[in-house]
């Protein structure tokens, strides 16, 4: 497939109506699986069971830092068409030639602020068991449509583009390990879980719970870290590689409240990783803020979740990164 067809493909999730169906949802898990089951040793570092592991290394080249997505299909939309200053490309074009990197921070289901009317009808319907279900599926179609564009981007380009697990990662809304169950407008967990398994087939359900814990839960790049959410405390370099097998490490980089993180957790990381660059910094989303950024752990965790925009980082070089000069609001290219 030549990268306009894919790129085509790519599109569609956003607003397709098939993206509900079983079958179309299961051949993009059977693309993203294997992706995700053969990444390099260098990206992913096995753990002691000899798989991928939960700390990903990212290779030193431009990096986008995609914040929370909450099923908003018009996020990825805008960043795949983008050219970013300096590139004279698009997104999507230096993805397929390998000449920047894409890391998402998790959180793909569960549209916020904007639909909260609509969970309410969503709960109407859940309260019924789901007889009626308009306002769900539409919630439905962007959640999932979010996700199955972010597997064709990691199947496509699994050395360059990334996803990291949020705590919005959770079909199956457990409440062990690194995840618990999730509420915020209404009971959207339960009403996730519900919906997938009287209208997806189970097989599906299966793989979708395969893929999320499968996902790494830390990224180091070159002079910067990238986290869902602001480290609760700091983990060793072994048990961040083997947070796939004890997963309460990666509760602790998905749930952390604002001023719940341990003194000291991320300049913990940023001296392991970069003793010798006072500058390096550590990104992250989960907790919402106002305009681009919001700056906690003294400086050196960077926020960078705006649900009103589609905002976004771009680092080229930390060794010149601005702050003020490196933070992009996304022009509109359609989709939620």
């Amino acid at each position: 497939m030549n990268n306009r067809d894919l790129l085509n493909r790519i599109m569609s999730k956003a607003s397709s109506r098939d993206v509900l169906d079983s079958k179309n949802i299961e051949t993009s898990l059977d693309r993203v699986i294997p992706a995700l089951s053969a990444e390099s040793s260098f990206l992913r570092p096995p753990d002691r069971k000899g798989n991928p592991g939960g700390l990903l290394i990212l290779y030193p080249v431009p990096t986008i830092v995609v914040p929370d997505l909450h099923a908003r299909t018009g996020y990825l939309l805008s960043l795949l068409q983008w050219t970013p200053p300096g590139m004279r490309k698009t997104v999507f074009k230096a993805l397929s030639e390998g000449e920047l990197q894409v890391v998402c921070v998790g959180d793909g289901f569960h549209a916020e602020a904007r639909a909260v009317r609509r969970w309410q009808k969503a709960f109407e319907e859940f309260s019924t068991d789901f007889r009626t279900h308009k306002a769900m599926d539409e919630e439905m179609r962007e959640s999932i449509g979010v996700m199955l564009m972010v597997m064709e981007l990691k199947a496509a380009f699994p050395d360059f583009f990334h996803f990291l697990k949020g705590n919005h990662e959770n079909i199956a809304n457990e409440n062990m390990d690194e995840n618990r169950s999730f509420g915020k407008f209404v009971y959207e967990g339960a009403m996730v879980k519900l919906w997938f398994n009287k209208f997806i087939s189970n097989s599906v359900f299966k793989k979708y719970y395969i893929f999320e814990k499968m996902l790494p839960g830390f990224a180091v790049g070159d002079r910067f870290c990238v986290t869902h959410a602001e480290p609760k405390r700091y983990h060793r370099r072994e048990e961040l590689v083997n947070a796939l097998i004890n997963r309460e490490v990666l509760f602790d980089l998905t749930w952390t409240r604002n001023g719940e993180a341990e003194e000291g957790s991320v300049q913990s990381y940023l001296n392991e990783y970069f003793p010798y660059f006072p500058q390096a910094l550590m990104f992250g989303g989960h907790r919402p803020v106002t305009g681009h950024y919001h700056l906690r752990a003294g400086g050196k965790y960077v926020q960078i979740h705006n649900p009103e925009i589609y905002n976004t980082v771009f680092i080229r070089n930390m060794s010149v990164f601005s702050l003020q000069r490196s933070f992009y609001t996304l022009p509109y290219k359609g989709g939620a």
